[in-house]
């Protein structure tokens, strides 16, 4: 299928960036087998074309095919305001253009449980597996309009100050600032307006929420950036004579190898140490556990590809008392309980073209746009693979002396992580891909897509940075190709 296909290809790919001599013994076998074919058929006419021809693959072709984080660490390099902070401890299996941000935030000490745990892991497994601190975007001190982080640990209900990178509180006021930003509020996008003799788009027809009338603005460059499902479904409702299946779809790939993270899965368990010790800090993260599996051949595993990382963390609570009454009860609730220790995992889902999405002929919303049909499983390497996120997960816990542990895998469809991906996807092949390398759009080159839907695979870590990092690359691109007139 186009999915195993895809994920063998990624797999040989992540191979040679974690070691370039496999692509130097790539590129010296594919030249001594052009020479060997070319000396030994040298009287047929084509020996030589065939020869020239191999030279290209191994020399250009072969190294187009093979991304590394380097072709977008300049532009996560340019994203400083988000604070993205790590510690000095890592693993070489984690998305290391990190390493190019400039720290802003300092280091909230982890509790002792933690620290332990991590030392643990590193003593017990030669697989080169690893327990880091988890990533965190907060200022430390007060970045131009952007105030410190609170340590309130509630980040996921906003950050009034500002302290916690996100659109509402750095992107969206730092391109405000510019003066070149128009933001146009309660706009429902319906379809992008195409030319079909200039052979551009020229424009978006929005629905107005609160008037239900429509508008149209017209752009030199359109940038669709809706979310995963938001943007193919205006791409699968902006049908016309030239697109008659959606925008931009003569590959019929939009709206189909739809991904989500599985996740849902893993163990936790109690310790007996510390006891006179509590939770010091509010760090707005725990931990990470970086793939370990499928890495290099010691890794290898027999009945799945790819692999999954784990989040985490440690944490104290108060002792459980069922039920009580009176002073004694109401002061025993303040006696905290055992420290506790757990891990979730989150795994990568293949890209398969059978998971797709699709207009509906049936169903339409309230502003009578017809709804998305979702039609996506995981399949046989997720289910295998998740077996083996809940057994390492246990393993992991026992080794490093934790006690009372349980596991769970309460087995979430996918759409329940919101790591949606896949449905207008990246491609050098025009016939099985919807956006070049730069995001753009084989059919229509004035239009671009950052989101999660030009995504190739889902790998299995949080993809929101890589997002941002393609998007910063394809304006740079698209920007420069303006300026020489290609737009």
């Amino acid at each position: 299928t186009i999915g195993k296909h895809e994920s063998k290809v990624e797999e040989t790919s992540n191979l040679i960036q974690q070691d370039p001599h496999l692509l130097f013994m790539l590129v010296l076998i594919l030249l001594l087998f052009g020479l060997t074919m070319f000396l030994v058929e040298s009287t047929k006419p084509d020996a030589k074309v065939s020869f020239i021809f191999l030279i290209f693959l191994s020399t250009v072709a072969i190294p187009q095919l093979i991304k590394t984080y380097d072709d977008i660490a300049p532009m996560v390099a340019t994203q400083d305001y988000l604070a993205l902070a790590r510690v000095k401890e890592t693993s070489g299996n984690t998305d290391e253009a990190i390493r190019y941000l400039k720290i802003y935030s300092k280091r909230i000490d982890r509790v002792e449980l933690q620290k332990q745990v991590a030392d643990r892991i590193r003593k017990n497994f030669a697989d080169g597996r690893r327990m880091i601190i988890g990533r965190a975007a907060n200022h430390t001190a007060k970045v131009g309009d952007r105030g410190s982080c609170q340590y309130r640990n509630k980040c996921h209900e906003g950050c009034p100050v500002g302290g916690y990178f996100s659109s509402n509180s750095a992107t969206l006021p730092a391109a405000a600032k510019t003066g070149n930003m128009t933001l146009r509020p309660f706009a429902v996008v319906e379809q992008v307006l195409y030319d079909k003799d200039k052979k551009r788009a020229i424009g978006v027809r929005i629905l107005d929420t609160e008037t239900m009338l429509t508008e149209e603005y017209y752009a030199k460059i359109i940038f669709l950036n809706a979310s995963t499902l938001g943007t193919t479904h205006i791409l699968l409702n902006s049908v016309s004579d030239v697109f008659a299946n959606g925008f931009g779809n003569s590959s019929e790939q939009v709206g189909h190898n739809l991904m989500d993270h599985h996740y849902g899965v893993g163990a936790q368990g109690e310790s007996d140490d510390f006891s006179d010790q509590y939770i010091f800090g509010r760090r707005a993260n725990g931990i990470y556990i970086p793939r370990f599996r499928n890495i290099n051949n010691a890794t290898k595993q027999q009945n799945y590809v790819r692999g999954f990382g784990f989040q985490g963390g440690g944490n104290r609570g108060r002792v459980n008392i069922d039920d009580g009454i009176g002073a004694a009860y109401k002061e025993s609730l303040t006696e905290p309980g055992k420290w506790s220790f757990g891990i979730g995992s989150w795994g990568e889902h293949l890209p398969y073209y059978e998971n797709k999405v699709t207009l509906s002929k049936n169903k339409k919303d309230k502003w009578g746009l017809p709804v998305l049909d979702i039609d996506c499983e995981f399949k046989e390497n997720e289910m295998a693979m998740r077996k083996d996120m809940k057994e390492s997960a246990v393993e992991m816990l026992e080794k490093v002396g934790l006690k009372n542990i349980s596991s769970y895998d309460n087995a979430p469809a996918p759409g329940f992580c919101i790591h949606e991906m896949g449905t207008a996807r990246m491609g050098l092949n025009p016939k099985t891909s919807v956006l070049n390398g730069n995001n753009q759009m084989h059919d229509v080159k004035n239009v671009f897509i950052t989101d999660g839907a030009c995504m190739t695979s889902s790998a299995c870590q949080n993809p929101s940075i890589t997002y941002m990092a393609l998007t910063a690359r394809a304006c740079d691109f698209a920007v420069k190709e303006l300026k020489k007139g290609n737009l």
